[in-house]
């Protein structure tokens, strides 16, 4: 051996032996620091010598391009299911037939946690890991041996010198911790994604991944309980097999039990079913197995599964959880909504593992903080809720939840309005992006053709758009390798962005997406001030003197550009072409002979299109309204109006044809002497 393979084999070797230490056995020897310097050794190392690379190598667990689809696998052995029971009774009539077919007075048992995740089977040629396959229909699974590759608690080679077989097939089941759990759906809840309802679905998903990549970013990790070989050196029990797959470097269950009899395997039970809430691992019951392999064979298996081994479930929790986490998810608007993530319970036939806190007063007001018991009822399809704390006796209570100061997606600071927190960030917050992009582009803003919901969610889902400012820098080629583009349509779109470089300051205002600055709003903020800048530098005080600007208004503006993030995005878009045009401002009171007049518009209209009658009725001053009240001044009816005709009828308001909204505008063009 050359001095660089046995380099490499040292790495290796210290590697592996460091992963068990931290992965399986959780006692670590050295720092992250001082094993992140041996795996960048390792991997310059290969780098400079790619032949010698072995496929058990550490710095082969992650790798290889997304799979097209799984490949089946045959099972070397059946991968049986066990038959299930729920009473002490049961377990019992269990053990008195396995007695029976026996013909034994007594039936020793071991007994083991059942864990809530996949079940696998592993198969090692010389030590080294080869395949591996999920339990399928018992006898075919899918072949995921390059997912399984990337869980760090799985030897890729077993232990030298221990005496494993050379062809080994092992079962085991993959899962995911419950620290783990709740830290990735607290993360995927952030983000705005769809979290898991529960682990074995976040195991069973994340295994069945077809780029191993992702798979590698989710912490699953594996337990070992049995292996099929048969022959010379197998003990003659269960027990004691399991102690072979830990001395091979395979991790086992914890909290394993050899039974005498089947009083000490339902003692066992009512242990771990205390237990189970403290658990950093979810278990749905215990697996009863008997003993003694001799008896396994005499009492042998049923078509899919064994007559010598149950699963002694634990009765479904029921509405009282525990609180592991409150994360925050930032929704489309900027609103953040507090979350608890729960200990997966049952209700009604639905696994829960999340509820909603709704708001930062509501989580207040219940005063629900980490690690406390709650109630939590689920009504419809839509996410439960907490109902109450419940007061556990003994039980240790943490610090109250303090709101977010910053967005957890995006780090821009939060404003309060109400009971409610907002990302302040609109321009730069990926949860909020595709609906901020929706509404920069539309018509009431900056009117941008051939941008609509697809196609946004197109440039964010390829990153080509990262926020508001990245519009500018799209190329046609990169349309052009995009889903509905063709050779016109990106000319188009260019041309479009290209002319909304041009931009009235008041579409420009609406298109930012501030809270509360509507078109009204912001044509008043425009005329009051005259360009963008000014707006930028106005203080809270400045902004509550306009009339029809309030606190919530002010509060929401001045937040808007106290945020960097933001005024660096518009700045870039200075940089890149956009010229927010002034306007001149009017000294003294300006005429707006509709001031204080509320309109609303229903039919269509001949001359106008709603937008061009919109803008006539805000010029002057006039604020447009959705639907018909006692506050409603005008309704302006065109052809085929609609119910708000007998709705304005009923509460006496006045109605005009197109013909006398003509005449009241033409009667308001000019001041009155």
């Amino acid at each position: 051996m050359s001095s660089t393979q046995q380099r490499l084999e040292e790495l290796r070797q210290a590697i592996r032996r460091h992963d068990e230490l931290y992965y399986v056995q959780s006692r670590p020897d050295i720092s992250d620091a001082e094993y992140d310097k041996l795996y960048r050794n390792l991997q310059s190392l290969e780098q400079e010598f790619p032949d010698l690379i072995t496929p058990d190598s550490p710095t082969q667990r992650v790798g290889g391009a997304p799979l097209p689809q799984f490949q089946k696998s045959q099972h070397e052995f059946p991968l049986l299911s066990l038959d299930s029971e729920m009473s002490e009774d049961s377990v019992r009539t269990f053990d008195e037939r396995v007695r029976r077919d026996l013909d034994e007075a007594e039936v020793g048992y071991s007994a083991e946690p059942k864990f809530d995740g996949l079940s696998v089977e592993l198969t090692y040629v010389q030590g080294m890991f080869v395949r591996g396959a999920t339990r399928g229909d018992g006898t075919i699974g899918e072949d995921v041996t390059h997912n399984l590759r990337t869980i760090r608690t799985l030897p890729l080679r077993l232990k030298e010198g221990t005496g494993f077989p050379p062809h080994l097939v092992v079962r085991g089941e993959v899962f995911i911790r419950l620290p783990d759990f709740h830290q990735l759906n607290q993360r995927l809840t952030e983000l705005g994604e769809e979290p898991f309802s529960n682990p074995r679905n976040s195991a069973s998903g994340t295994l069945r991944q077809l780029d191993p990549q992702l798979t590698a970013k989710r912490p699953l990790t594996i337990t070992c309980y049995d292996f099929m070989n048969d022959g010379e050196g197998k003990p003659a029990t269960h027990f004691d097999a399991v102690f072979c797959l830990e001395a091979w470097g395979l991790p086992i269950p914890q909290f394993r039990q050899n039974c005498p009899s089947i009083e000490e395997a339902l003692a066992f039970h009512r242990t771990m079913a205390d237990q189970r809430d403290s658990l950093p691992f979810e278990i749905d019951g215990i697996v009863i197995k008997v003993n003694r392999f001799d008896w396994q064979r005499q009492l042998g298996e049923k078509s899919r599964s064994p007559r010598w081994a149950i699963a002694y479930k634990f009765p479904a929790r029921k509405e009282l959880t525990k609180v592991r986490a409150i994360a925050v998810s930032v929704g489309r608007t900027g609103a953040l909504t507090p979350i608890a993530m729960l200990d997966p319970v049952d209700i009604g036939g639905v696994t829960v593992s999340r509820a909603s806190l709704h708001n930062v007063e509501e989580v207040a007001r219940k005063d629900v903080r980490v690690g406390d018991t709650v109630k939590v009822e689920r009504a419809g399809d839509v996410i439960p809720d907490i109902l109450e704390r419940v007061d556990i006796p003994g039980e240790q209570r943490t610090e109250p939840f303090i709101p977010p100061a910053q967005c957890p997606v995006c780090q821009s600071h939060t404003l309060q309005e109400g009971p409610v927190l907002y990302c302040t960030g609109q321009t730069v917050c990926s949860a909020q992006l595709k609906g901020s992009l929706e509404h920069y582009v539309s018509k009431g803003a900056m009117n941008i053709d051939g941008l609509g919901k697809k196609t946004i969610a197109q440039f964010v889902d390829e990153e080509l758009v990262k926020d508001l400012g990245d519009l500018y820098t799209l190329k046609k080629e990169q349309l052009l390798g995009l889903e509905g583009f063709a050779e016109k349509s990106a000319t188009q779109l260019m041309d479009g962005l290209e002319k909304s470089k041009e931009a009235a300051l008041p579409r420009f205002l609406i298109g930012l997406g501030i809270r509360h600055v509507g078109s009204h709003i912001a044509k008043v903020l425009a005329q009051h001030y005259g360009g963008l800048e000014k707006i930028q530098l106005a203080s809270e005080e400045d902004l509550q003197a306009i009339h029809e600007i309030g606190p919530e208004i002010a509060a929401s503006v001045k937040s808007f550009f106290q945020e960097e993030r933001n005024l660096h995005v518009i700045q870039r878009m200075k940089d890149l072409g956009v010229h927010v045009e002034e306007i001149e401002v009017v000294l003294g009171e300006l005429f707006q002979p509709f001031a204080g007049v509320s309109f609303v518009l229903t039919g269509t209209l001949e001359d106008f299109t709603r937008d061009e009658a919109k803008q006539k009725i805000e010029s002057l001053g006039g604020r447009m309204m959705t639907s018909v009240s006692k506050k409603t001044d005008y309704v302006v009816a065109g052809r085929d109006p609609g119910s708000k005709i007998e709705k304005a009828q009923s509460l006496n308001v006045t109605v005009l044809n197109e013909s006398g909204f003509k005449a009241l505008l033409s009667d308001s063009i000019l001041p009155k002497s």
